[in-house]
């Protein structure tokens, strides 16, 4: 075994949806600099080439794609592009989800609908056509993005929660089903990251703060800290991990309640 390249991708091709922002944009900058060909797909196409443009200009390998994961049959014809043109998927790596923060009560069907069906199904579309022509191939890594929410809720979060523990879940079914064809799946459940995503709770200071104190560290999280678990699950140093989360929390999931009693 030569440690000092178990991080290394070179040859490596892979896919990441949701790469034109966030933890998206920085799983495929992360990626790159390892030395896998990123296929940067992104339903807002302009943003997947801003990206693919930063792994160029850091010296790295990447091509933009349009890509809206709420079509399935375009998630298939995609991975088929890239299988076609570069002979095979090592990664596929999919960030895309929304929220909608508000008592279940007041749910309205559509509101349902559409955070579960972002962050559920499209999910599954990726995992499921990347999955098959992994196990074509005969290996391969699908990584999943959940949350902490998977495992901890407040009040507003019922449905993203449900969504979150729903990836984990499938991920787990799908290492269970593609582990003997050589295909790992795993899932990363990030704390509190600045993201676009969460841009509403920087914009309300006091809830911003709170989030930050609840981390260990006192903070939020970057985008880059999480790439980094990224490249891990891609490569050649997680060969034995499959079927699981990996927390990028800063220890919210570790840490019980909202006080520190004097010891």
């Amino acid at each position: 075994m030569n440690y000092a390249d178990m991080f290394r991708l070179e040859g490596q091709v892979a896919l990441v949806v949701g790469g034109g922002s966030g933890i998206g944009q920085a799983s495929a900058e992360a990626l790159a600099a390892h030395g896998a060909r990123v296929v940067v797909a992104d339903a807002r196409l302009e943003a997947a080439r801003q990206t693919a443009g930063r792994v160029q200009a850091a010296g790295g390998e990447a091509e933009a794609v349009e890509l809206d994961i709420l079509d399935g049959a375009a998630v298939r014809a995609r991975v088929e592009e890239t299988v076609g043109r570069h002979g095979r998927l090592d990664t596929a790596v999919t960030t895309p989800s929304i929220n909608v923060r508000k008592p279940l009560l007041e749910y309205t069907d559509e509101e349902f609908e559409r955070v579960v069906m972002l962050n559920l199904k499209g999910t599954f579309h990726v995992l499921a056509e990347a999955g098959r022509a992994m196990a074509r191939q005969g290996s391969g890594s699908l990584i999943a993005f959940s949350s902490i929410r998977s495992l901890v809720v407040e009040p507003g979060q019922g449905v993203y929660a449900a969504t979150k523990a729903g990836t984990v879940q499938m991920v787990r079914a799908l290492a269970a089903e593609l582990g003997p064809r050589g295909v790992r799946a795993n899932a990363i459940g990030p704390g509190v990251i600045d993201t676009p995503l969460t841009a509403p709770i920087k914009n309300q200071p006091d809830w911003y703060a709170a989030y930050g104190a609840k981390s260990v560290f006192g903070r939020w999280g970057k985008p880059e800290e999480v790439a980094g678990a990224v490249v891990f699950l891609a490569s050649r140093a997680s060969s034995y991990v499959t079927g699981t989360i990996l927390f990028v929390d800063g220890g919210w999931t570790a840490v019980d309640g909202r006080f520190n009693p004097p010891l």
